[in-house]
């Protein structure tokens, strides 16, 4: 029989202290009941011989010591189906758009199991996400862990939701699913995230989790825990090639150290909790490919950086985790070009096992690497040009400082809704070569020259 326990001492914050109960396990699920009757769902998060702690789920408003609390000896499962394709839930995964609730397949631990690091096979498939600075110069391979780095006010929703509709594996039939997880989004956002998924179908191949900004922030720890267990479920148990968009990692680590606080735990680096580079980790590492197995799952975590901050805990700890990371440019927003992605900070480091010739095309990484070169000489011009004028240029000069302005303008800016294939986004980076000549092409072998670069040269 299973028993209740009114021995609520405290109520603090998201966490109730529960006296006088029988052995129970760290992470055990536990159903608190309301005088009404209404069920509210928790996770013990500290165990000792006298007080329990728990942490609830759906806020701890209107609970009193007189509540019902009934330990269930079971972890937190996620009753998964492939009916979960096409649905909106909660971020605890109650149904949001008003459809039946899931009937499960299976019930999974939204904790997962640990993969076997010698299990895993090396990423090397290139997935293609319809932009050029992803696709062209960071490219993200299947099984990847890439992240997004942004700030706020930039629009790193709507490069999300452009990755989500556009995202393939080019020339595969092999079945691909996006799994969409927002913590601590707005309304506003949320709603523009929906419209877009319904208005361009891609729901129908996606799943959906909402926690929302006026949610309980203690759901945002599990809502990134229940989508990476959708698309384990669907990677290995249906072959699916999953990716994986969680928004935003910030507000994760917010509620973290919201609830190190509620915990009275001595805090670390700008009151961050000491264990936060495990916790991500936690989430980051269920991103790969199993030796043996069809599907994998690729991760795309979109974190703001506060005050722009690149060695703010957050982005410092999660690039120390992640294979390289997307960086979303102020400066870029300003010149109102989309997307503002800055190629110079970004890195993919797995991008050389994705492509080339069989992948993506034979001279990608030429070109890759000298439109990174023209580009990154041509900023450095523009500060001696603040400093000196144009006019005490050489010739040479004046043309890398030209080609600059034309990568910015033809081969970073693109239409919100303007997918290129890894063909178009090559092609466009030759044409931004061709106002160069080609003496200055150092970094590309002459047989890619001769064979690629355009004779009806850019205007």
């Amino acid at each position: 029989m299973v028993k209740e326990y009114k021995t609520i001492t405290q109520v603090a914050g998201p966490l109730i202290f529960v006296e006088k109960t029988e052995p129970v396990g760290y992470g055990e699920f536990v159903n608190i009941r309301l005088a009404d009757g209404t069920i509210k769902r928790g996770e013990v998060l500290d165990t000792s011989e006298d007080v329990v702690v728990v942490q609830v789920y759906e806020g701890t408003g209107g609970l009193n010591k007189d509540c019902a609390v009934t330990f269930t000896g079971d972890s937190l499962k996620l009753p998964a189906s492939i009916d979960l394709l096409g649905r909106i839930l909660s971020g605890s995964g109650q149904p949001k758009d008003g459809g039946p609730q899931i009937v499960p397949e299976k019930m999974m631990d939204i904790h997962g199991a640990a993969m076997n690091p010698y299990s895993r096979a090396q990423p090397d498939e290139f997935i293609q996400t319809g932009i050029s600075t992803i696709d062209g110069t960071n490219t993200l391979v299947r099984g990847q862990k890439l992240p997004i780095f942004s700030g706020a006010g930039l629009p790193h929703m709507d490069i999300a939701l452009q990755i989500a509709r556009q995202a393939q594996v080019p020339g595969s039939e092999e079945k691909f699913a996006v799994v969409f997880a927002a913590m601590g989004i707005t309304n506003e956002e949320a709603q523009h995230a929906m419209a877009d998924f319904e208005k361009t179908g891609a729901l129908e191949r996606a799943v959906v989790f909402l926690n929302l900004a006026d949610d309980p922030a203690v759901e945002r720890l599990i809502t990134p825990k229940m989508a990476l267990t959708t698309a384990e479920y669907l990677a290995y148990e249906h072959d699916m090639h999953v990716l994986v968009i969680l928004t935003d990692v910030t507000n994760y680590c917010e509620a973290l150290r919201q609830m190190g606080a509620a915990r009275e735990e001595v805090p670390a680096r700008r009151g961050y909790p000491g264990y936060m580079y495990t916790d991500l980790a936690g989430i980051y590492e269920r991103a790969g490919v199993i030796k043996g197995n069809k599907g994998s799952v690729t991760q795309i975590p979109i974190l703001t950086m506060p005050g722009d901050d690149i060695t703010h805990p957050i982005p410092d700890l999660s690039g120390y985790i992640t294979e390289g990371q997307i960086v979303v440019s102020q400066e870029l927003h300003r010149k109102g070009i989309y997307p503002p992605i800055n190629v110079l900070p970004s890195l993919s480091r797995l991008m050389n096992s994705g492509i080339g010739n069989g992948k993506t095309r034979e001279d990608h990484k030429a070109v890759s690497d000298q439109l990174y070169a023209g580009y990154a000489e041509g900023r450095d011009l523009r500060g001696l040009v603040a400093i000196v004028g144009k006019e005490a240029l050489s010739e040479r000069d004046k043309k890398i400082l030209e080609f600059a302005d034309l990568f910015e303008d033809k081969f970073v800016r693109q239409g919100r809704s303007e997918n290129r294939s890894i063909e178009d986004t090559l092609n466009v980076g030759w044409n931004i070569l061709s106002s160069l000549p080609k003496a200055y092409l150092g970094r590309i072998d002459n047989k890619y020259i001769d064979k690629y670069y355009p004779e009806n040269k850019l205007e």
